[in-house]
């Protein structure tokens, strides 16, 4: 019998029982069963308007406790000089971390090994609905699809499927774009002379 592996947010263990996924999840499993509101998470991000001349760029702060800058910038095929990732490139990029890192949270719990992941994502978008150019054209991206490269060890075909039908079911991310998610508005607005 193999000794197994000390457990760390760090390492790659490949066995079942090993899994560090499964041992924190089974304690949050009990923490959210006994306490329900306690499953019950707030993200968020914030900008702050600065240099409000310039209408093509501003920074984003993510997470409320680290508040990381993360510079924005205005897609050329709306004016601007795409010289920042975009909103729809921070779309895309949502996206495709939270699918992978859903596949290496499923792939520890399963005890497949990966040696190799790329997720790639894309949105399309018909650009005159937003310019109100073309009032029959949605405003909104129209397509977004996910390309899913692998590579395992300790794995079958029949597993391989099961991680990406279990990464498609829970990535939170993926789950809220295709099902749509209302979104609440309040508005302070102020007129000064």
């Amino acid at each position: 019998m193999m000794p197994r592996k000390e457990n760390t947010s760090k390492g790659s263990l490949s066995t079942r029982g090993a899994s560090v996924v499964r041992q924190r999840h089974t304690l949050l499993n009990d923490k959210y069963c006994s306490v329900p509101s306690s499953a019950w998470i707030t993200d968020a991000s914030e900008v702050i308007g600065t240099d409000l001349q310039d209408p093509f760029r501003t920074t984003v702060l993510i997470n409320d406790k680290m508040k990381v800058p993360f510079r924005i910038g205005v897609h050329e095929a709306v004016g601007g000089d795409h010289d920042f990732p975009n909103p729809g490139d921070m779309l895309c990029a949502s996206l495709a971390s939270c699918f992978e890192s859903t596949i290496r949270i499923i792939s520890n719990k399963l005890g497949i090994k990966l040696l190799q992941t790329k997720i790639r994502t894309t949105d399309r978008i018909d650009v005159r609905g937003t310019l109100m150019i073309d009032k029959s054209v949605p405003v909104g991206f129209q397509s977004m699809h996910i390309e899913v490269i692998i590579t395992a060890k300790n794995t079958n075909e029949k597993l391989l499927n099961t991680l990406i039908k279990g990464a498609k079911h829970s990535c939170i991310v993926h789950q809220t774009i295709c099902k749509g998610v209302p979104i609440t508005l309040n508005a302070d607005i102020k007129i000064k002379n």
